[in-house]
């Protein structure tokens, strides 16, 4: 008695033996549709098998050969998949389905409120921004020694810089000179609306809960420390994937309070008689001007950082913004899962 190969005809195929007893197959005879888990036939007569004998030499090493191949069959045949010529390693002792578990999620990282509220600040901040600078140019000192240069970066009696040159005001692709009444409509139009949407947020992130993500505590500060020098390729050590890191967790929560200051200076300024007891508390009317003129500088400034950090970090920031999902490890800890540090 000898053994031959028979090969399996389906989509996926797999070689076994099966005994020849005289070119006629020994056992039930496989149908087709069986052809794909096909089991290879157990003679009728095995000698030894009833004496309790040992043996004979071929028949040992032709069950050594089917072993293998009927641990891998069995195996898949249970878990009801369809076995496949790669399977020969998981007959030397790998297991025939192998589970490959994922090693990314998806993630909400921005609620939809949050991203309306972020969406709809950025063209009314940008609108008031540019009606203040047509307000701006209308303004100069009480002497009248530096029109359309009121303020001005310096030390002492030194100056640097004075906001701003001639050429910021009048250039080839746009012309701010004598545009105050346009901008002072748009100015107290807008500034309700950035007023509104400022209100809601920070409502939101109270009843939400979300301010403990974003308020800094003790720890925010050394990480803070940490992220910038990271930023700046001082440092190697990556920080910890938040939702906010500690820079940003200050940043954020500082605008916050810009937002608040420039509300208040505006009001002061845009009703100094009414509001008369705000004003002073500001300083006086120059001062209160002075103190709105740096706020909206510090807008201008955390505008240019916060795109550049934007492109840097990549689609996948951006897209959680838009979207709100994000994609992320999926050994990651989820974001909902964060504390507030001490």
């Amino acid at each position: 008695m000898g053994w031959r190969k028979v090969k399996a005809t389906e989509s996926c195929e797999m070689e076994s033996l099966e005994p020849e007893t005289g070119g006629a197959q020994s056992g039930a005879t496989q149908s087709a549709e069986d052809a794909r888990t096909l089991i290879p036939a157990v003679p009728e007569e095995i000698p030894g098998a009833n004496t309790g004998g040992p043996a004979p030499k071929e028949q040992a090493a032709a069950s050594a050969t089917i072993g293998p191949a009927l641990s891998v069959q069995s195996d898949t045949i249970a878990s009801g998949e369809k076995p496949c010529a790669g399977d020969e390693a998981a007959g030397a002792g790998q297991p025939a389905d192998v589970v490959q578990r994922p090693t990314i999620r998806l993630e909400m990282k921005h609620p939809l409120a949050i991203r309306w509220m972020h969406w709809i600040n950025f063209p009314v901040l940008f609108t008031m921004i540019w009606s203040g600078l047509l307000i701006y140019w209308n303004d100069s000192d009480n002497a009248y020694r530096y029109p359309h240069e009121v303020y001005r970066v310096g030390v002492g009696p030194v100056t640097l810089l004075r906001m701003f040159p001639a050429w910021f005001y009048t250039n080839r692709f746009w012309d701010m000179r004598y545009h105050v009444t346009e901008g002072l409509g748009y100015h107290f139009f807008f500034m309700w609306l950035f007023a509104i949407n400022g209100l809601a947020y920070v409502a939101y992130l109270a009843v939400s809960g979300n301010w403990r993500l974003m308020v800094p505590t003790k720890r925010s500060w050394k990480e803070a420390i940490q992220v910038t020098l990271f930023d700046l390729g001082l440092s190697k050590m990556h920080p910890p994937a938040k939702k906010y890191n500690g820079a940003q967790k200050i940043a954020y929560t500082t605008i916050i309070l810009m937002g608040a200051g420039s509300l208040i200076t505006g009001l002061s300024i845009y009703k100094p008689t009414q509001a008369h007891w705000l004003t002073t508390l500001l300083g006086g009317y120059e001062m209160a001007r002075w103190e709105h003129f740096w706020l909206t500088m510090g807008f201008c400034g955390f505008f240019l950082l916060h795109v550049f950090q934007v492109v840097k970090t990549g689609w996948n920031n951006f897209r959680g913004m838009v979207s709100g999902i994000e994609i992320r490890p999926a050994d990651a800890p989820p974001y909902v899962e964060e504390r507030r540090d001490a």
